[in-house]
């Protein structure tokens, strides 16, 4: 399915600032500017920006426009719902070691579907409250055939523009389908120290699992959150007594 015009200029700011061509607090062009260079309204532009704006990318300036986020943002692992996005769910991060590739627990191995002893690349980060304490310890593993075509994700940077995006370019992939498994735990002496809470103490463990069109996993995401600060919403019509 084509792109909208408005998707399409979301997606060319994207790659523009994930090639490094506007850095963090850079001013982007003006509204004018590129209603003017793709011909389409200044409605269409505000349409793009708002896209990106929900997505923790850009952030607005009174009176200059917009600017490229100088804090990266990403979720905790799961309720990665279609019309969801970075920035309500959102939170500031910081990234934990290099990726590297390893073989992943069997309960990862089996939701990926991989073959035994089969690796696949990790890559960790710490999600951070308000006040910068942890809140969300998530490692997400991706298959050799989706990181072989998206080498940023061995990289230790963050990807401004979002890993789902970003593999989207390389690849032409995205998720369609997610499944989401919510399990409670004990914590490991290291979880518990890098999410600096006493040890044992409960946690909440969200495995995430997102699959693409031809129902292939695209990443496998455990997220392992204090039970302190764990806190699930589900907001759900119902229907009249019979």
């Amino acid at each position: 399915m084509p792109l909208l015009k408005y998707e399409q200029i979301a997606d060319d700011l994207r790659a523009r600032i994930a090639n490094g061509e506007f850095g963090a607090g850079d001013l982007l062009p003006s509204g004018r500017d590129l209603a003017e260079q793709w011909r389409v309204s200044r409605a269409t532009v505000v349409k793009a920006y708002d896209v990106l704006r929900h997505d923790g990318l850009v952030v607005a300036r009174q009176g200059t426009g917009f600017t490229v986020a100088e804090t990266p943002i990403a979720r905790p692992a799961g309720g990665r719902r279609a019309g969801s996005t970075r920035l309500s769910g959102g939170a500031p991060y910081r990234r934990l070691g290099t990726p590297d590739r390893a073989v992943p627990p069997a309960h990862i191995t089996g939701a990926m579907g991989l073959r035994h002893g089969e690796e696949a690349l990790r890559r960790v980060r710490l999600v951070l409250l308000d006040d910068g304490s942890p809140q969300s310890l998530v490692t997400a593993w991706f298959p050799a055939s989706v990181a072989d075509a998206a080498p940023r994700l061995s990289a230790q940077g963050p990807i401004a523009e979002g890993t789902t995006h970003y593999v989207r370019r390389q690849t032409g992939r995205f998720p369609v389908e997610g499944t989401d498994v919510t399990t409670v735990r004990l914590a490991t002496e290291d979880e518990a120290r890098l999410l600096a809470v006493v040890h044992p103490s409960a946690v909440a463990v969200v495995l995430h699992t997102a699959f693409d069109e031809q129902q292939q996993v695209l990443v496998c995401e455990e997220g392992v959150t204090p039970s302190h600060v764990f806190e699930r919403v589900d907001n759900y019509p119902m229907g009249s007594e019979s």
